[in-house]
């Protein structure tokens, strides 16, 4: 997570930097759900050719183990199936769509500055964590 502070000159700079925010965030989530409905059918796929070929083999499924390798804080998947993607994309689909509420919120709790009226002199020194709006300064120019 990043915070920063960003400087706006009004409250309709912020909510277009908002509204900008919100149609990426839907934009990329959009594209990562067409890839999970990609992979999810792929990966049904692969479940029922193991299935028919363990039945035929007269073997019974075993739980795969995710292959995973811990190098210090990261996660190597050796040899990732459909299955390991599909586990990916679901967290990355999940977390766009967090984003994604809390920036709809914000958006909506911020509706109030309008009401502000007439602004001159005043800047907006917003406080961001990854993009969203937790705290507004009003500084006096």
């Amino acid at each position: 997570m990043v915070v920063e502070i960003k400087e706006y000159d009004s409250a309709e700079e912020i909510a277009e930097t908002l509204e900008r925010e919100i149609a990426e965030t839907k934009s990329i989530l959009g594209e990562y759900l067409r890839k999970l409905d990609d992979i999810r059918a792929l990966a049904e796929k692969s479940k029922k050719i193991r299935e028919v070929v363990m039945k035929l083999a007269g073997k019974k499924a075993v739980a795969e183990s995710l292959g995973e390798i811990s190098v210090g804080s990261l996660n190597i998947v050796v040899d990732a199936n459909p299955f390991h993607e599909l586990t990916a994309i679901e967290e990355v689909v999940r977390s766009h769509q967090e984003r994604l509420l809390v920036l709809q919120k914000a958006r909506e709790a911020l509706k109030w500055l309008d009401q502000l009226g007439d602004t001159e002199g005043l800047k907006y020194m917003v406080v961001q964590n990854d993009g969203v709006p937790e705290r507004i300064l009003f500084r006096i120019v």
